[in-house]
């Protein structure tokens, strides 16, 4: 069997409001207990679990990244726009409400009230084509 990523835990001061709005961004299924812990889990396929875990003191925003075909990232670009959640074109630069062309794809990255960096792309430049 290869390796292959399981869940995450992510860190958040409100567990549900945060699982609650990336799933409705990615719309994907959430809940907001699971029986392995404080969690409230985004389901974002049927391979990967992000545990949004309650944090009470200080933690360092994280970044994540998913990579999504052209329709849905239209679809998740419109929630963005729909939810009036400001994005950018660069990780952690200026929001500009662009949307990146590079390595034959686009990329749009947004943050979330505890301060993660969140990106799709639809053209990985993490790792060569398959």
């Amino acid at each position: 069997m290869p390796i292959r990523l399981d869940h995450l835990i992510v860190p958040s001061r409100d567990r549900k409001a945060a699982a609650a709005l990336l799933a409705s961004i990615l719309d994907v299924p959430w809940s907001e207990d699971t029986a392995a812990g404080p969690f409230s889990p985004v389901y974002v396929n049927d391979e990967l679990t992000l545990d949004l875990g309650q944090i009470m003191g200080e933690f360092s925003p994280q970044h994540y990244c998913f990579q999504v075909s052209e329709a849905e990232f239209d679809l998740i670009l419109g929630r963005l726009v729909d939810k009036g959640i400001p994005y950018r074109s660069t990780p952690m630069g200026p929001v500009d409400m662009q949307v990146r062309q590079q390595h034959g794809g686009r990329t749009v990255y947004w943050s979330e009230p505890d301060g993660h960096a969140w990106e799709i792309l639809t053209s990985s430049y993490a790792r060569a084509a398959r």
